[in-house]
């Protein structure tokens, strides 16, 4: 019951990120999305700092998941990282906004968010860098992957599509 109350918290402090941006969350707000006493969400989070680092760390998973399902299909890692986001899961890209305007609030004083941050941007890098034995080639991949992926949240031009099969064709070995 738990897991799942934590599940519920975090599914609405998304939805109220979406809906108000991150100016506007707060425990109170988040509580009564959620449908749990404020006492309830500071069991489980004990701050907003703690609440934010959770629903970081929950879409690094989501998305190791989404990446372990692709590998098994026949995607390498790489090929994976390097995809063009699909900019018509508008949910999904405006979550992801708001989630770098959230970020945006640290300011050096909130190491629980940062450290949540690096440890699913290690986790991509460790991905990378085990498929791929160069660690500059690694390195440049991830760097390419993160530009597309910007690029998308961003409403940017997305690149040719024969130009980007050119480049994935020339980073992966």
């Amino acid at each position: 019951m738990a897991e799942g109350t934590r599940d519920r918290i975090l599914d609405a402090l998304e939805k109220l990120l979406l809906v108000n941006g991150v100016a506007q969350v707060t425990l109170e707000a988040v509580a009564a999305q959620a449908g749990v006493s404020k006492g309830g969400l500071l069991y489980h989070f004990p701050s907003k700092e703690a609440l934010l680092a959770a629903m970081v760390r929950r879409l690094g998973e989501r998305s190791d998941q989404q990446l372990a399902d692709a590998v098994a299909g026949g995607t390498s890692a790489s090929e994976f990282y390097l995809q063009i986001p699909e900019v018509t899961e508008h949910e999904e890209l405006s979550l992801f906004r708001s989630i770098i305007a959230a970020l945006r609030t640290v300011d050096g004083q909130h190491d629980e968010i940062q450290k949540a941050v690096t440890d699913v941007m290690r986790s991509w890098d460790q991905g990378l860098q085990a498929e791929i034995s160069d660690p500059v080639q690694a390195e440049i991949i991830r760097l390419v992957g993160d530009g597309l992926y910007l690029a998308a949240m961003l409403g940017l031009p997305q690149p040719d599509p024969e130009l980007h099969r050119q480049v994935v064709e020339r980073l992966l070995p």
